[in-house]
């Protein structure tokens, strides 16, 4: 009961040596929010589906679909209409502790404790939130949640693809170094088969594409957004090898393009998925809410292919921002983090006492920013909901769930936004020589 209470160490200090406030307190907010994931997911699955006909209000005498008075059979979309009421749960709980931990600086704000400790309570209010959610009367709410939804979905992709772009540069310094210290041969050849198989992926993913996502005649659409990502991930792999770029980032090469190439035809696959022609997009899924089409169409799914690999990226990103602070200072000023920890003198106090399970780390001041942490998350809930919804949402009738082109858009647009950024950390050394990008 005590560590339930208490400070966040003390929940796991009996497995995990040495253990740092921050680093528990961060891996225990991630945790909720896996939790919170977790539940998504089985609210989806068809058997559940069908039992959240018995919460009273939920779908029955709900006489209104996106603010319309209609006679829907809502019974067609409960699985939706409740991943984006978890979501809004989670959203408005991280909501509420980034509110709360503003201008933080240092374990000893009284506020401190709240954000390292009483984990018992937190969970009694996450609950809470998410049981008052589910009596959301419908209305308009899922039609503005969605938009809510989008924006913080593409805000959390650009997040995603900052902690891509670092990681790409942290693993070829790595490999780099280990090449300049010890057998040359073997790193250089470790960096080129990687190279090989991330390019080689790439083309066969380009090609499946064109295969799967588009006609001879017609689908006009997805040939030019392939063809455009495409030409762009060719210019970025071209600037990364070039000899003014190499000059003033010895460390730029092709396995960092090679993997934003890999990852762009990845958000490209997603947005096509997206794209609510039949004729364009296979994978498509419109799910109409008569009585006459429940016989025939199938249940709402997150389970496809592209939901998977976003829900397993999504996992990754959420692990490395609660575990990491980057070894390059502009990211850690992006990210709001400190290169070491701010909280060196704890750790100090902590080896020069002697050997302790669990210490505070952040008494002389915090090593990652509270707020903008919990923001983090907050965006990392909205993007898991639409990644478990498919983007879908009701049309304009409220008789049909498919996906809209505002999803496909946002992605799109996501995915030039982070070659642009990538290209921005190749040519910013060259076009601001008096800054230290080191």
């Amino acid at each position: 009961v005590s560590c339930l209470c208490g400070s966040a160490p003390c929940l796991l200090c009996g497995c995990c040596p040495s253990a740092k406030n921050s680093t528990v307190s961060r891996l225990l907010f991630t945790f909720f929010l896996f939790l919170g994931t977790l539940v998504s997911i089985i609210m989806i699955i068809p058997g559940v589906e069908k039992e959240l006909h018995k919460l009273p209000g939920f779908c029955e005498g709900s006489g209104s679909v996106l603010g319309v008075q209609t006679h829907v059979d809502c019974g067609s979309f409960l699985g939706h209409k409740a991943v984006y009421r978890m979501g809004f749960a989670m959203a408005a709980f991280f909501f509420l502790f980034a509110a709360i931990m503003v201008c933080v600086r240092s374990s000893k704000d009284p506020r401190a404790a709240v954000q390292n400790g009483f984990w018992f309570f937190k969970f009694l209010v996450l609950v809470g939130i998410t049981v008052g959610a589910f009596y959301i009367p419908d209305g308009a709410f899922t039609s503005v949640w969605f938009y809510f939804g989008v924006v913080g979905s593409f805000l959390f992709i650009l997040i995603q693809l900052v902690l891509l772009i670092d990681f790409a540069h942290s693993w070829s310094q790595l490999w780099l170094r280990n090449a300049g210290e010890g057998s040359s041969k073997g790193w250089y050849a470790a960096l080129c088969i990687v190279t090989f198989i991330f390019y080689a992926t790439s083309i066969a993913a380009i090609v499946l594409l064109y295969v799967y996502y588009t006609k001879p005649e017609g689908c006009t659409e997805g040939k030019v957004l392939i063809s455009i990502n495409l030409i762009l991930c060719l210019i970025i792999s071209a600037m990364s090898i070039l000899p003014k770029i190499q000059d003033a980032q010895p460390h730029s090469g092709l396995l960092q393009a090679s993997l934003i190439t890999l990852y762009t035809i990845y958000v490209t696959w997603s947005a096509l998925a997206n794209v609510p022609t039949q004729t364009c997009n296979p994978t498509l899924l419109v799910r109409n809410s008569t009585s006459s089409a429940m016989g025939t169409q199938p249940l709402t799914t997150w389970w496809d292919a592209p939901s998977i690999v976003g829900l397993i990226i999504f996992i990754l990103c959420t692990l490395f921002i609660s575990v990491r602070s980057s070894d390059h200072p502009q990211v850690n000023k992006l990210m709001l983090t400190e290169e070491s920890g701010a909280g060196a003198g704890g750790e100090t106090a902590a080896v020069e006492s002697g050997p302790h399970r669990a210490y505070d780390n952040e008494q002389d001041g915090v090593s990652y920013n509270y707020t903008f942490f919990h923001l983090c998350l907050l965006l990392a809930a909205l993007y898991i909901m639409m990644t478990l919804t498919n983007w879908y949402r009701p049309d304009e009738s409220s008789q049909v769930l498919r996906s809209p082109w505002t999803a496909v858009w946002v992605k799109i647009c996501s995915s030039w936004a982070g070659l642009l950024l990538y290209l921005w950390t190749l040519v910013a050394p060259l076009v601001l020589p008096d800054r230290d990008f080191s």
